[in-house]
């Protein structure tokens, strides 16, 4: 059981109303996360110098999120690289028995994916824990439920901030370019299955930032860059 008596602030992110007595039997099968241990902030608003440079008061973590075929890896790869982060690429750590699951056509149940959440999180927060300023990590995170595990990570590593982008698109348009896809595991019949149980964020959700990918990938890796910095920006003030 994990709970909360009630809502806590975290560094002006206050966790959405249904992380607030969150059962974990709800969930599933998860093992209880590891407490990682970051680097502490002092009085001034400014992280203790490690090897004689101060580091930012603030650390990142952005989840790329959305259904297959709306171009996670192609805009995380982009943010990673422009702001010289590390980046978790999401598909690498799914168990070899949920990729042939996938292969096969057969969608993802929820005790398939807990594990895997939980890895993402925890490598997450251990990328930070090395001395990275943020990182960027790929999760198609589907249902509220999912983005919910993620959202542990500041609890942990209380000068940890957490964005989810998430990545959207019509049906037919995402379908046109898993399709076009040579050689990944993700076939095009896993679109349909995907939107299936997708619960796009609410407003209630105030950690996301929406990016329809409709439009030229060129277009939507600008406006991603843009919408992190201006992110970065807001958190420094």
């Amino acid at each position: 059981m994990l709970s909360y008596d009630a809502p806590v602030s975290v560094n002006g992110q206050t966790p959405t109303s249904k992380m607030v007595n969150m059962n974990i039997n709800n969930l599933g099968p998860n093992p209880a996360p590891k407490k990682t241990t970051m680097t502490p902030v002092t009085p001034n608003n400014t992280i203790a110098k490690t090897n004689g440079h101060s580091s930012p008061a603030h650390h990142h973590i952005w989840l790329v999120t959305g259904p297959a075929g709306c171009g996670k890896s192609t805009v995380a790869s982009h943010l990673a690289t422009s702001l010289n982060l590390p980046y978790v690429e999401g598909d690498e750590f799914h168990p070899q028995a949920n990729i042939e699951k996938m292969a096969a056509g057969i969608p993802l149940t929820d005790a398939d994916r807990w594990d895997w959440l939980t890895v993402l999180r925890e490598q997450a927060l251990q990328k930070l824990s090395a001395g990275a300023e943020g990182v960027v990590v790929t999760c198609s995170a589907l249902k509220r439920k999912y983005r919910d595990v993620i959202r542990v990570a500041p609890y942990y590593s209380h000068d940890v901030l957490l964005h989810f982008i998430y990545l959207h698109a019509p049906e037919e348009v995402l379908l046109e370019r898993v399709g076009a896809r040579q050689g990944h595991y993700m076939g095009a019949n896993m679109v349909h299955s995907q939107f299936s149980i997708l619960e796009p964020p609410t407003a209630e959700e105030q950690d996301v930032i929406s990016i329809d990918v409709s439009k030229t990938m060129d277009a939507v890796v600008a406006e991603a860059l843009s919408k992190v910095q201006q992110a970065v920006d807001e958190s420094s003030r």
